[in-house]
């Protein structure tokens, strides 16, 4: 994305297009309530539509707005009650029949993972789905997190071991 000295109808478009899952999946991680993660979103698509300005080009369009929706996610978080919630993926696969049986178990294993990454610290969650539902390299986690490449390495090493070790305990996953 090109600077911007001001934005346009079109731009929050394109923008949102591009980036509005992305914002709202971190929200929710983040908040772990779907009701408020869709506010997250809305809100961060918000402040970056009057905020464009201060766009500086310094990282992706991508990263500033998970920035954004870090700090607006956090906010609501502190100022509200979280009710725990479990996302649950249902990933249907294209031209392929799975069994009632398959699709149950899919749906058991998904849930265990997704139960035990809510129970991570919270930096260590963040760092993790930024790394790997993401995909950013690590000095976009380090500007996103605000805090150093050295840190973001320790905590996706802190957080693969502790997910590793709960997905063990609870029977999901045994390494080959």
């Amino acid at each position: 994305m090109k600077y911007l000295k001001q934005a346009n109808a079109e731009w929050l478009e394109e923008t949102m297009a591009a980036y509005g899952q992305d914002v709202w999946n971190f929200a929710f991680l983040i908040t772990k309530n779907r009701a408020m993660a869709d506010d997250v979103a809305q809100e961060t698509f918000l402040r970056a539509y009057r905020q464009v300005h201060e766009f500086r080009g310094e990282s992706s369009v991508k990263t500033w707005l998970l920035k954004i929706t870090r700090n607006i996610s956090l906010n609501h978080r502190n100022a509200a009650f979280i009710r725990k919630v479990l996302l649950v993926d249902l990933i249907a696969r294209k031209g392929s029949e799975r069994s009632a049986e398959q699709t149950f178990m899919e749906r058991e294993v998904v849930n265990a993972v997704w139960a035990c990454l809510f129970k991570l610290p919270d930096k260590h969650r963040e760092a993790l789905l930024l790394h790997v539902k993401h995909q950013m390299p690590l000095h976009e986690i380090a500007h996103v997190l605000g805090i150093p490449e050295g840190t973001v390495k320790s905590r996706l090493f802190s957080a693969r071991k502790k997910l590793s070790k709960m997905l063990k305990e609870e029977s999901v996953y045994e390494p080959v």
